[in-house]
């Protein structure tokens, strides 16, 4: 009978994972031998990330100069004079005009707020709102300039602290970034190599193949997003001077940020600019959905098959359901993160399950031939 017990398969799995279930346990009751490893993951995930995406952007371009027989180290210098030269111009171009229209904004809330009250006052007192009863819900959301200054203020206090803090980390992040990107430019062609020593033989080609699509996948992804971001930012701002949008820079500039989020990013990105033309009026509203439509169906039906989608393959339902995880797990972070990490996974899987087919072809095409054989005997 412990002989049958030893050699089944459920009992052996029953093991297995009581072993497994005992280690997580206890792992959740030592967990401060832990709590450094996770402070200095957290520390230098946002500087590896961005660092990570400059590399596989800049890449392409770094591997474009080598081919035109420029040195390596010249070619890095070169995209970084390029990088920080356009840096350079965003920050004497765009950062002026958003902080100019951020500014106009602040300055005009207590206008803001009253435009806000009066339109309102005048949607509820429609026919079909008869019956509820405006004022109360008016006073329910506290449109007063006062108060409203009274609780920003009150929360820069508390937190006064903590912005300090994030001035620090972001001051350092900055430092750090340049000097990771220099040295991923610098030898991250030598990762390939290195990981193929490490692989027996008959697997090395299979590596370099599955590293080279990865590389590619990502570079793709990152680059195109990119370039959607800017059409999309760019195309809506004009869209919104041509309706004559207030703060029609800072909008546009937040839609295409808020792009980068597939499907969900358009309707975060379009609520700030609804949020303002409401204090103009209900036909303002209209025209801001229309410049918006446009400018996505353009996006989606002619950048993004063209900059992403051909390469990624990804269902639009599988994208939808990504995002609601990966949102409800690691938010704004989480559902940035979410497609390009599944496109790498299904690249991976991908790439084995056709490697696994190739070989079971492979098997199964000598003993074919040999049955074939005998029968001919």
């Amino acid at each position: 009978m412990f002989e049958r017990l030893q050699k089944s398969r459920l009992m052996f799995w029953s093991l297995e994972l009581l072993i497994v279930a005992s280690l997580i346990f206890v792992c959740t009751k030592i967990s401060f031998v832990f709590s450094p490893i996770g402070t200095f993951v957290s520390t230098l995930f946002i500087p590896i990330l961005i660092a990570g995406f400059l590399f596989y952007l800049f890449n392409p371009l770094i591997k474009l100069l080598g081919h035109l027989k420029i040195s390596r180290n010249w070619a890095i210098l070169i995209v970084f004079l390029i990088f920080f030269g356009g840096l350079a111009l965003i920050v004497m171009t765009v950062i002026p005009n958003l902080v100019k229209q951020i500014a106009q904004l602040v300055v005009s809330l207590p206008d803001f707020a009253s435009a806000m009250e009066k339109t309102a006052r005048e949607w509820l007192k429609s026919p079909w709102l008869q019956n509820i009863d405006a004022e109360k819900y008016i006073n329910q959301l506290n449109l007063s300039f006062s108060d409203i200054l009274q609780s920003v203020m009150s929360s820069v206090t508390s937190s006064l602290g903590s912005v300090v803090g994030t001035v620090t980390s972001v001051a350092i992040t900055a430092i750090t970034i340049p000097v990771m990107l220099f040295y991923m430019l610098k030898d991250g062609h030598r990762l390939i190599p290195s990981i193929q020593k490490l692989m027996p033989n008959r697997y090395k080609a299979e590596t370099t193949d599955l590293l080279s699509k990865m590389g590619e996948t990502i570079s793709t992804y990152i680059g195109g997003q990119l370039i959607e971001c800017t059409f999309v930012g760019v195309f809506t701002f004009l869209g919104y001077l041509l309706i004559g949008m207030p703060y029609a820079f800072l909008l546009g500039f937040i839609a295409g940020i808020c792009n980068i989020i597939p499907y969900v990013g358009p309707y975060i990105g379009i609520a700030p600019a609804l949020i303002v033309a409401l204090t103009v009026s209900p036909m303002q509203i209209i025209l801001v959905i229309i410049v918006v439509v446009v400018v996505q169906q353009v996006d989606g039906n002619f950048i993004y098959p063209n900059v992403i989608g051909r390469t990624l393959s990804i269902h639009p339902l599988t994208i939808i359901i990504l995002l609601l995880v990966a949102g409800n797990i690691s938010g704004i972070l989480g559902m940035i993160l979410a497609i390009p990490f599944y496109a790498i996974v299904k690249t991976v899987v991908k790439y084995f399950w056709d490697i696994y087919q190739l070989r079971t072809r492979e098997k199964e095409l000598p003993a074919a031939e040999s049955q074939k054989a005998n029968k001919t005997d």
